[in-house]
């Protein structure tokens, strides 16, 4: 069962259980998607759907915004909303892949760079690149760039 799927017979089950919260959190999921769809058709003109890669993309940027508005309402005082968006962070996270713990993104940092033969700071974009194509979903590529940096500089 693909993604959407996935979501759309969670949504059903949700508003069957009369859980409210998930059932909002889905609709919002949803929501995003059917945008996305919209936009791409205007853009391309072409009719086929999101493949699984941007339905990962969509729920990983809907992870960050949530987790950005979490740390705003927490500096602002307000954790009852803060605690609102860490619950729709943890209905979203659970159509995300695994993250991969810390050892696993160095071995695949390593992986990747022994695998492009890459040697200077110059290939790091070709070395992101190869992650994102092989881990998408899978780890926050805004840390891992950081260690990719200091990997190639040595």
């Amino acid at each position: 069962m693909g993604l959407r799927e996935r979501i759309l017979a969670d949504t059903k089950d949700a508003m069957k259980a009369k859980e409210t919260a998930r059932l909002s959190t889905l609709r919002l999921i949803s929501a995003a998607i059917k945008d996305r769809e919209i936009a791409a058709r205007t853009e391309s003109g072409d009719e086929a759907g999101l493949s699984e890669a941007d339905l990962t993309a969509i729920l990983s940027k809907m992870v960050k915004q949530r987790q950005e508005s979490a740390r705003a309402y927490e500096e602002g005082g307000r954790l009852e909303l803060a605690e609102r968006e860490q619950d729709e962070i943890r209905v979203i996270q659970s159509y995300l892949p695994r993250q991969l713990d810390e050892a696993e993104t160095r071995a695949a940092i390593d992986k990747a760079i022994a695998d492009l033969g890459a040697e200077s700071i110059r290939d790091m974009g070709r070395v992101m690149a190869e992650l994102r194509s092989r881990h998408a979903g899978q780890m926050d590529f805004g840390a891992v760039g950081p260690v990719v940096k200091d990997r190639l500089m040595k």
